[in-house]
Parts: C-alpha cells; structure tokens; sequence
C-alpha cells in the first residue's frame, strides 16, 4: 500500500484518531474538513475543505487513493429527520459516486450498532439482525439506510464494508465520558430501570485497530483473488471468503453493567456516585412529554431527555464480535481493565 487514503468525518474522535494513527505509520493521508485541523495539518495531512455536498471536494480528496474511510456523519438523538438523511444517506451515496468516478478500490465506512435498533434489549446480538426502519429518532435509521447503500456498492471495482463501533471512549473523547461526568457534576444524572443492564463500550484504540485490520482484510482477498495470493479465512484448498459486503459489530467484547462502570469513573474523578432512579416507562413518557415541548415551541439544543435516551441507559446493548474475529482478525488491544485504569488515572490528574 503506497497510494493515499481519504477520510471523511476527520474532526470528530474516530476520524481524527485514525488520521494521527496512519500518519504516523508513514501513510500519506487526505481529510475531508469544513474548517482548518492545524495539528492534522501539522503531522503532514492534506486538508480538503469541503462537506459531504461537495461533490468537486470528494473527488479530489478520492484521486490516487488506496482506500477511502467515511467516518462522517450526522449524530445525535435530536433534529430534523432531513438533516440526518442529507448528511447520513445522500453524503454517503455522494462518497460512493466519488469512489467509482476515480476508482478507489476500497471504502471502509464507520457505521453503529444503532443500526439493529428495535426497542428493547440487545444482547449477545450479531450481524444477522434486521436494520432499523423506524425508530424515536432519525440517526439509528439514517445510519442503517446508509449502511444499506455500502453493502450494495460492494463489488470487484469497489470493494466495502462496514464496522459498527460502540460507545467509542478514550484519550481524546469530548463526548461519552465527559458528557456523563459533566451531568453528574450538575446532578441532572439518574440510573434509568433496574441500573442492571449490560453494555458494550469500546476503547478507541481498538476502534482504530479494527479500520486498519478492514482495510488489510480488503486488500488481502483482492490480492489473493487478482495473482492467486494466500487464501484469507477459507479452508486449505478452498475460495477465499469475500470480507466485504457485510457489517461488522466492533467492541471490547467485555459487556459491562453500565451504571457500575458509570459510577466507577465517578468515584475516580471525586464525585459523587449517582443513587438516584427513575424507571423506564417514566423516563420514556418525561422523554416523550420533553420532545414535544422542543417541537412545538421550539427550544434550542436536545431535550434532556427523549425516548430513545431513556431506552439506551435502560437496555442491554452489547453484541457478538466473532464475525470481526474471523474475517478481519480483529483482537480488542486495549482491554477494560487496563483502559478504565488509565482514564481514571487521567481524571485524577485534572
């Protein structure tokens, strides 16, 4: 590999942590931006300014790529279902278009496990459960009717996939953690249900891990398939089994008790540990009473509370990696133990 890659979405955690990742391994890389990113500037990436619209901006930052990491999108459990739709699908089929136009070989898109939302506990979930049609919120859809899009570009020219992700945390995360110590420290935090329910969380370093172990996987079986190279995950003898095309669940693989580990870190920052509790149906219909009101007047920002909110805390959530196992030899590198060890670390040094 000695072309360039192409990442979407570079701003946010994710995006930005595979950028500095690839940078440093040497890789010559292209980012999709609306405003300067000095330090990736400064570590040698080429700035693209544009957005997902952009369709002049996408071809540029797709010519003479290798691979292309579409890592943007539009998150959160707020806001009009168009916006999620224009930035999530129609940015999605945009990046698609640019991909064929210029013949990049391979598109990694970061997806999430929101995508198999039906209300309701996920547990031990694999890649054979439904996408979400209809949903509280317009991002698990979006996501999911995006995601369809990319199993369906797979092909010999392009070749795809997708990696779900969850709850994504670890140096450099703005959001999971600091959210939650920023609404305990207000005390706006309450255990929703019996605080019991279990859920993957998953540490950023494997996240990065599992989109270079796809791009591998990609480049492997094409190999093998172009010159009659090794023979990726299939029996001696046997067809090469095709990575692509598919989705794949991408956690630490050690489910946690979400308001154990919740209050963990909180007792390691030096606050108080949340007590407190609401039950679900009553944090569904503050959720839906809530919605309302920020429709009909309307308020700025999300509610702090809405329905798919309530059902997240509340419900299992956490699935089966085997399938990343096999066909991408993905292994979490970055275990909870050791992770939650160096976060509290971290917020002890504050």
């Amino acid at each position: 590999m000695n072309r360039a890659v192409f990442i979407t979405g570079a701003s946010g955690f994710i995006g930005g942590k595979l950028a500095e990742r690839l940078l440093a391994e040497g890789r010559q890389v292209k980012v999709l931006a609306r405003r300067p990113l000095p330090i990736l500037a400064n570590l040698g990436a080429e700035i693209i300014t544009g957005d997902l619209a952009d369709e002049p901006a996408l071809r540029r930052g797709c010519e003479n790529c290798e691979t292309v990491f579409h890592v943007a999108g539009r998150v959160g459990v707020w806001g009009p279902a168009a916006d999620f739709f224009k930035v999530n699908v129609a940015g999605t089929a945009q990046i698609i278009a640019a991909c064929r136009a210029v013949g990049v070989p391979r598109l990694i898109y970061t997806s999430s496990p929101s995508v198999v939302y039906h209300g309701g506990n996920l547990a031990g979930v694999d890649e054979s459960a439904a996408l979400c049609t209809e949903a509280p919120c317009a991002y698990p859809t979006s996501k999911a009717a995006a995601e369809k899009l990319v199993h369906q570009a797979h092909s010999a020219a392009l070749a795809t996939l997708a990696l779900r992700p969850h709850l994504v945390w670890g140096p450099g995360d703005k959001n999971v953690v600091p959210r939650v110590l920023a609404l305990a420290r207000q005390g706006r935090l309450r255990i929703i249900g019996s605080g019991q329910n279990r859920v993957d969380v998953t540490h950023i370093t494997n996240v990065i891990d599992a989109h270079l172990l796809a791009e591998q996987a990609l480049s492997r079986y094409h190999l093998s398939r172009d010159v009659g190279a090794e023979i990726m995950s299939a029996p001696v003898g046997g067809e090469p089994r095709d990575p692509g095309g598919q989705a794949y669940f991408i956690t630490n693989g050690e489910p946690v008790v979400l308001w154990d580990w919740i209050n963990e870190l909180l007792r390691g920052a030096g606050i108080p540990e949340i007590k407190k509790r609401i039950s679900l149906p009553a944090a569904r219909r503050i959720g839906g009473i809530l919605e309302i009101i920020w429709r009909v007047l309307p308020m700025k920002g999300e509610p702090p509370m809405t329905r798919f909110v309530a059902e997240e805390m509340a419900t299992d959530h956490w699935f089966k990696i085997d399938a990343a196992r096999r066909n991408l030899g993905y292994r979490p590198r970055v275990s909870m133990t050791v992770g939650t060890a160096e976060l509290i670390a971290q917020l002890q040094r504050r």
